[in-house]
C-alpha cells in the first residue's frame, strides 16, 4: 500500500526555501534552482561564487551586507508568489536569481519547462494500438 500525501507546489517551494535558510543568511547574491518532476520538487540548492569575498578581502573592503532573516522571508514569499504563475507543464527547473544592494533585494525568476520526445512517441503509439493508458484517464 503506498501514502501520497499531495503538497501544492507553491507550499513545497516554501518548504525548500526554509531548508536553505541557513545557507541564505549572509548571502549577497546567488541563484537558487529547484528541479521539478510531476509537479513535486526534487532537487534543490544554491549557486554561488565567492569570487565577490575573495576581491573584498584583497582589497580590504568590509564584509558585503548579507540576508537577514527578514530578506529571507521576503524572498521566499516572492519566489512562492512567482510559482503560483506556473502553468501547464510539470517537469522543469526554477531558477531565482537574487542580489541585495544597498540594503534592497532583487529578484529574477526564469521558469524552463522540459519536455520528453520518449513520453510523447510512447502516448502516441498507445493512441494508434487504440490503447489507453493511466495517465489518459480522467
Amino acid at each position: 500500500m503506498s501514502f501520497e500525501l499531495e503538497v501544492p507546489l507553491a507550499r513545497q517551494v516554501d518548504m525548500a526555501f526554509q531548508q536553505m535558510e541557513g545557507e541564505l543568511k549572509g548571502m549577497s547574491a546567488g541563484t537558487i534552482v529547484l528541479q521539478v518532476r510531476n509537479d513535486i520538487v526534487g532537487k534543490f540548492g544554491i549557486r554561488h561564487l565567492p569570487v565577490d569575498l575573495a576581491e573584498r578581502r584583497m582589497t580590504g573592503d568590509k564584509k558585503p551586507e548579507g540576508l537577514t532573516a527578514e530578506k529571507i522571508s521576503e524572498l521566499r514569499r516572492a519566489a512562492v508568489e512567482s510559482i503560483k504563475r506556473k502553468s501547464s507543464w510539470t517537469h522543469g527547473e526554477v531558477t531565482y536569481d537574487f542580489v541585495l544592494k544597498q540594503g534592497k533585494l532583487y529578484l529574477s525568476a526564469t521558469v524552463e519547462s522540459n519536455y520528453n520526445m520518449a513520453n510523447v512517441l510512447f502516448h502516441l503509439n498507445n493512441k494508434r494500438m487504440g490503447k489507453r493508458d493511466k495517465s489518459s484517464e480522467q
